[in-house]
């Protein structure tokens, strides 16, 4: 494969990374670097930055890992930048995620329309509205999912519906009764004036009169009960993939923001959660009984329409000098 060398200017890649870095993540944890050369960028896991109670697998930090190649690629496109994409390039580095090598290419109009849904993309932990969502809409959102090896499964029959809320139960009070699980929990959510983590701005005050087990409960949130307590109309959709291996994974992260993306450009409000595949046996209910073992789920999208209310503020995130490091010209 030939790749264009004609010169690539540093302040853009640096100023789509800064938009990449919008991507979402395992507790608003950003476990993600990049070495950035002349012609490409290297994303590595930050493993300073995985969650081992949480994510004893480290699966949530690669597919949040991937979620953030996908927003760097949609950003560097967007910024006239396209790139190919070499996945796990080195076995010896397991940390070493993908190698993009960058060439000149004019932005078009799905690219600006992608990176202007980063700057708009919320995570929703609000019950959401019960609007249906068109079947239209869901169908193109799994489309978005099978372009990257992946597959957006809705759970719309009574009996699936169920075992999938039930799995989240069970992984919830597993997790509740774990404390090493808790203090890193409390570690990474509900703070007041930082740049990791989820602050209680962002999170609900009452999940259980407030969705239910649909909404995942934290503590300390700032957001009111807007329902009057009725349930969660969200659609319940599980992202899988064929295999569970690393790549695999990698490549759950980039189609959930492909998803996510193209969501927020229909209107739409979305909030992914890992919960229910973090806990082994709650894993293999979604697995088997939601999936019909046909499948490996790797996370769970709630998707429907907001409700009216006061717009939610986008999470904030790292410096970007924290998240790059710069090779000689």
């Amino acid at each position: 494969m030939t790749i264009n060398t004609r010169h690539v200017d540093q302040r853009t890649v640096r100023s789509a990374l800064s938009l990449a870095a919008a991507a979402p993540s395992v507790h608003n944890s950003q476990p993600w670097r990049w070495v950035v050369g002349p012609h490409t960028v290297r994303l590595y896991a930050d493993l300073a930055r995985w969650l081992p109670a949480t994510d004893t697998r480290g699966r949530d930090m690669i597919v949040s890992c991937g979620a953030a190649l996908h927003h760097a690629r949609v950003a560097l496109a967007a910024a006239g930048l396209a790139s190919s994409v070499h996945r796990m390039p080195d076995i010896d580095e397991p940390d070493h995620l993908a190698v993009l090598h960058l060439h000149p290419r004019t932005a078009d109009d799905t690219d600006l329309t992608l990176a202007a849904a980063i700057m708009r993309r919320r995570t929703d932990r609000r019950p959401f509205t019960d609007w249906e969502v068109p079947a239209a809409f869901v169908d193109e959102l799994s489309e978005r999912a099978a372009d990257h090896g992946a597959q957006l499964r809705p759970v719309t029959g009574a009996r699936s519906r169920a075992r999938l809320i039930e799995a989240m139960q069970v992984a919830a009070a597993a997790q509740e009764s774990n404390v090493a699980y808790l203090a890193e929990h409390a570690s990474w959510n509900g703070r007041y004036a930082d740049v990791e983590g989820i602050p209680s701005v962002d999170l609900v005050r009452d999940a259980v009169a407030s969705g239910g087990a649909t909404v995942r409960r934290f503590s300390d949130g700032f957001i009111g009960q807007p329902s009057d307590g009725e349930p969660d109309g969200a659609l319940l959709t599980v992202l899988a993939t064929a295999s569970d291996d690393p790549l695999s994974q990698l490549r759950a992260g980039e189609a959930l923001s492909a998803v996510l993306l193209h969501a927020t450009d229909l209107g739409l409000a979305t909030c992914p959660l890992s919960q229910p595949l973090e806990v082994a046996s709650s894993r293999r209910v979604v697995q088997d009984d939601v999936l019909g073992g046909t499948a490996a789920p790797q996370l769970v999208l709630r998707v429907g329409w907001a409700p009216l209310g006061t717009p939610l503020r986008p999470t904030p995130r790292r410096m970007i000098d924290d998240m790059i490091k710069q090779l000689p010209l």
